[in-house]
């Protein structure tokens, strides 16, 4: 069977993967490579956010949380770190808290009321990504730059994982961007990462990796602006370096933004064109692309499988 994946961000290239090693013929073709697409800029850690429906979000995090803690043993751009989140108020254990082998509450400091410790995946995507693109390689799949207008028609099936670029290929106005900026500065001893939500303006995380750390950010709804802002760098410093001090002297290597693909509800179903073609759609992932990946793969596996 002859399947074309549209996209070639970490939900594309996850899906083409468990498709390429599961025996079909793959071709993904993308506007942006992988390096180019909002995925690269991702801190990222496994951490459900910015996405619904809960149930199947839940579902999606199990599957993609024992996933990465397998690809923690055999690929360099993946570990498992603890780390602590803190909360303005108090809240009950996530609905995916029962993957985790050791939530723990933590006291927090002034300014929140509640706080969790547990370990996750932390993926250094730049790394990553590349490694699903030699995995996608070595299966026998091809990776091609392509500014399609449309979705293709000249496959068994078409998934369809172009992210913001969705609102074109699946005509669907529901698809927005949630605006994130971010920063890079230089290792300075750091191996737990940090959540801290105010707000929804003053999102703070501190995100460790093996020679940087990633400071940010934001979460702004409907802004397309992809140029940095120098003052909100300023400001997502001052808060990150407030809870971790050594950032402070940390160098600043670079700042970056990317468009999060949200939507109300993430899409993942098989539909049929007016022609009777079938067409999986998978997109409208949020910030929670990585934290998804292997279970929404999986979802549009089983789809395939079942056509």
């Amino acid at each position: 069977m002859r399947v074309i994946v549209v996209g070639a961000g970490v939900i594309g290239l996850t899906c083409a993967v468990r498709l390429a090693e599961g025996g079909y013929d793959v071709a993904v073709f993308a506007r942006d490579l992988p390096l180019e697409t909002t995925s690269a800029v991702a801190a990222a850690i496994w951490y459900p956010y910015l996405s619904a429906p809960e149930d199947r979000v839940a579902a999606w995090s199990r599957t993609a949380y024992e996933e990465f803690s397998k690809l923690a043993e055999l690929e360099p751009s993946v570990r498992m770190r603890r780390g602590r989140e803190f909360l303005v108020e108090r809240k009950p254990d996530p609905r995916w808290a029962d993957v985790l082998p050791d939530l723990t509450r933590v006291s927090p400091p002034a300014g929140f009321e509640d706080g969790w410790s547990f370990t996750t995946a932390v993926i250094e995507m730049p790394a990553y990504l590349q490694s699903l693109v030699k995995r996608l390689d070595q299966a026998g799949g091809t990776l091609t730059r392509a500014a399609l207008p449309a979705l293709p028609t000249t496959a068994d099936v078409v998934i369809n994982c172009a992210g913001l670029g969705a609102r074109l290929t699946a005509s669907d106005p529901t698809v927005t961007p949630v605006r994130g900026q971010v920063m890079t500065v230089e290792q300075c001893g750091l191996t737990k990462w940090l959540v801290a939500d105010r707000s929804p303006s003053e999102l703070t995380y501190v995100v460790p990796r093996e020679h940087d750390v990633v400071v940010g950010g934001t979460s702004q709804p409907n802004d397309w602006n992809l140029a940095v802002d120098q003052a909100t760098a300023d400001q997502m410093l001052e808060r990150a370096a407030e809870l971790v001090p050594q950032l402070r002297k940390a160098k600043i290597i670079r700042h970056r933004v990317g468009l999060r693909p949200a939507r109300p509800t993430i899409r993942c179903e098989l539909v049929r064109t007016r022609t009777g073609e079938p067409v999986i759609h998978c997109y409208g992932h949020g910030g929670s692309g990585v934290t998804l990946s292997w279970g929404c793969a999986d979802e549009v596996f089983e789809l395939v499988q079942g056509i």
